[in-house]
C-alpha cells in the first residue's frame, strides 16, 4: 500500500478513524448514541476487534468505544459491518459532539431518564446537526441529578435533573428526628421552633427528602432540568455558568438549539463556547438565550458562512 498522505489522515479522521501512535492502524471511534449498547452490539465490537483490530475494545470518557488498529485499506468493510447492528463511526471535529449521559434513567438518585432524552438530543442535535460546522466542538452532558457524576458543568452546555421540593408548614408536626432533615445532603433543612424550613440557596433540588415525611409536608414540586453553559475541562478549565431558571424537557431541547445557534453566530474561529461566554459576558449571553431573536434568524444563522481552518488550541 502506497504511504498515507495528510489529507487521507485527515478525510478518515472526519470518519472517526484516528491514527495510532503505536502502531500503523487506526482507532475507530464508535458512537454509542447515549452510552448504552445493546448485547449484540457489543458482540459486533468485540468481532470487529478481534478480526480486523488488535482484540481489545477502549472506552472512552465521553462514552464511545474505541477499536485500535484498524487498518486504512479495511476502513470501510469495517464500517460497513458496524453498520448492520446499527452503529456508526465518528464523533470529532468542530461540530456538536457525541452526548454523554449518566445511568440516572436506572439510579436510585435519578430525577430523570437521562438516557432517553440523550438520545433525543443525539438524534436532534448530532445527527440532525451534524453538517453544521462551528468555530470549535459543542459538547452536550445529560446528568440524573447534582451528584454531577457526569460533570455538566465542564460541558459547553450540560443538564442536571432536578426535582424541586414543596414545603406545607401546615402539615409539619416538628418530628424531633425529621426524616428530610436527616436525608438532607445539603444541610438545607432544619427544623426551627417546631417547623421545617428549607433554605433555598443551600437547596440543590437533589429530591432526595421529596418521599421521606410520613405526613406529606414535602412533596415534589417542580421536576426538571438545572443547565449549565460553557464549561471545559482541558488546558484551560472554567466551571460552567449556572443560568438562572429549572427548565422543562422541551425548554432544555429549545435551550441546546438557541446555545448552537448562539456559538455560530458570535463564536470565533478556533475559540469555545467557554472563552464566547467570557469576552460576551454571562448577562448578555443569558439575554440572547432568553429571547426569540436566535429562532427567528436560524435559516441566517446556519447559512452564515464559515471558516473551514481550525484554530482550536484547547
Amino acid at each position: 500500500m502506497a504511504k498515507l498522505t495528510a489529507d487521507d489522515i485527515k478525510r478518515v479522521k472526519g470518519m472517526g478513524f484516528l491514527k495510532n501512535t503505536t502502531n500503523e492502524g487506526f482507532s475507530m471511534r464508535v458512537i454509542t448514541k447515549n452510552g448504552v449498547l445493546t448485547g449484540s452490539q457489543m458482540r459486533c465490537l468485540a468481532e470487529v476487534a478481534d478480526r480486523w483490530g488488535q482484540g481489545t475494545v477502549a472506552l472512552t470518557t465521553r462514552l464511545t468505544a474505541e477499536i485500535p488498529g484498524i487498518r486504512y485499506e479495511d476502513i470501510e468493510t469495517v464500517r460497513e459491518f458496524i453498520g448492520k447492528e446499527g452503529l456508526v463511526s465518528g464523533g470529532t471535529g468542530s461540530r456538536v459532539r457525541p452526548v454523554v449521559a449518566c445511568k440516572g434513567t436506572v439510579c436510585q438518585y435519578g430525577n430523570c431518564d437521562t438516557q432517553a432524552l440523550a438520545l433525543r438530543i443525539h438524534d436532534r442535535f448530532f445527527v440532525d446537526y451534524y453538517d453544521v460546522k462551528l468555530p470549535h466542538k459543542f459538547k452536550i452532558a445529560v446528568g440524573g441529578c447534582p451528584n454531577n457524576c457526569v460533570k455538566p458543568d465542564l460541558n459547553d452546555l450540560g443538564l442536571a435533573g432536578v426535582t424541586v421540593p414543596d414545603l406545607d408548614a401546615d402539615k409539619c408536626l416538628g418530628c424531633r428526628k425529621c426524616a428530610v432533615e436527616n436525608v438532607c445532603p445539603m444541610d438545607a433543612a432544619h427544623v426551627v421552633e417546631g417547623k421545617l424550613v428549607i433554605d433555598r440557596e443551600k437547596c440543590n433540588n437533589c429530591g432526595r427528602c421529596v418521599t421521606r415525611c410520613r405526613f406529606d409536608a414535602v412533596t415534589p414540586g417542580k421536576k426538571g432540568f438545572a443547565a449549565y453553559l460553557g464549561g471545559r475541562w482541558g488546558k484551560k478549565t472554567r466551571i460552567g455558568s449556572k443560568l438562572p431558571k429549572v427548565y422543562s424537557e422541551e425548554e432544555a431541547m429549545e435551550l441546546i438549539e438557541k446555545a448552537i445557534l448562539l456559538f455560530r453566530d458570535k463564536g470565533e474561529n478556533g475559540e469555545r463556547l467557554a472563552s464566547m461566554v467570557d469576552r460576551l459576558g454571562e448577562d448578555a449571553v443569558f439575554a440572547m438565550l432568553e429571547g426569540d431573536d436566535l429562532l427567528r434568524r436560524k435559516e441566517e444563522i446556519l447559512n452564515k458562512e464559515m471558516s473551514a481552518e481550525g484554530g482550536a488550541t484547547c
